[in-house]
C-alpha cells in the first residue's frame, strides 16, 4: 500500500537569513507533528526598518506522512 501525506503551513521567522528562517520553521514544526518528509517555500519577504533588512520570514508548507493504520 501507498504512503498518503497531509500539508500545513507555518511561518518561520529569523534576523540572519531566509535559509534560517525555513529551518526555524520545519525544527519547530518537528516538535510537535511526527513524519516530516518534504516541504515547498511559498513566500519570502522581509522587515525594513531603518534603511536595512532587519528580519526574514518564510512561509514554508510541510508535508508529513499519516501514521498506517
Amino acid at each position: 500500500m501507498g504512503n498518503v501525506h497531509k500539508s500545513l503551513e507555518v511561518v518561520g521567522t529569523s534576523e540572519s537569513s531566509f535559509d534560517d528562517a525555513v529551518r526555524v520553521a520545519v525544527k519547530r514544526a518537528g516538535q510537535t507533528v511526527r513524519n516530516l518528509e518534504w516541504l515547498e517555500v511559498v513566500q519570502q519577504r522581509g522587515y525594513i526598518r531603518d534603511g536595512e533588512v532587519r528580519e526574514f520570514q518564510a512561509t514554508v508548507k510541510l508535508w508529513f506522512r499519516l501514521d498506517e493504520s
